[in-house]
């Protein structure tokens, strides 16, 4: 006599378990300096064993990062019709990003070595900064203007933002951001900061 098949769940555990452990890893990397994030503590915020936790990611990079993929990058919002003031909302936006709770550590975790052969995080960091980027770009064209190459602004925008935010060199704020437009439409580039 053949046994009935046993019904499956229809489809709750898995994912309210991912969900409770993304939410506790979230909750707790706005709360903690990265250094003192652990699979238990996340484990016992999101109430699972940890054994659950290295069992589906194996370690909390990877974690991290999948987190890091989810949380993706706010839609830009629509075009004000000026490249500059375009490009310094995109600025700040991507400061807000790298700065808000948890921000680096996701950051860092998406773009870590030991994950990145399997989920090639630095390509998609970089795959997230152009799309924002091609679509102030892409109004500013439809205007009939020719703006800055890509390149151009990640050299210029992006990669100082992301440098001095990973560095926590002081004085990385909104007035700053809104400085490396200032100086990309001026052409000049800003002082080298002291670091004490």
């Amino acid at each position: 006599m053949n046994a009935e098949p046993v019904a499956k769940r229809p489809g709750g555990r898995s994912a309210r378990v991912q969900a409770a452990v993304h939410q506790a890893l979230t909750e707790l990397a706005g709360e903690r300096d990265v250094n003192q994030l652990t699979i238990p503590a996340v484990a016992e915020r999101a109430g699972v064993n940890p054994t659950t936790i290295y069992r589906r990611w194996g370690t909390l990079q990877a974690l991290l990062a999948e987190v890091a993929d989810l949380r993706g990058t706010d839609v830009p919002p629509p075009s004000s019709g000026d490249l500059r003031t375009d490009l310094e909302a995109y600025a700040v936006r991507t400061l807000a990003d790298l700065t808000r709770p948890g921000g680096i550590a996701f950051f860092r975790a998406e773009v870590s070595s030991d994950i990145d052969e399997r989920r090639n995080g630095l390509r998609e960091c970089l795959r997230r900064a152009t799309a924002g980027l091609d679509t102030v770009l892409e109004a500013s064209r439809g205007r009939g203007e020719t703006p800055p190459s890509p390149e151009r602004l990640l050299d210029r925008i992006v990669a100082p933002l992301h440098f001095r935010v990973v560095f926590s060199v002081p004085g990385t704020d909104e007035t700053y951001a809104r400085g490396l437009v200032a100086d990309l439409f001026s052409g000049s580039r800003h002082q080298a900061v002291e670091l004490r």
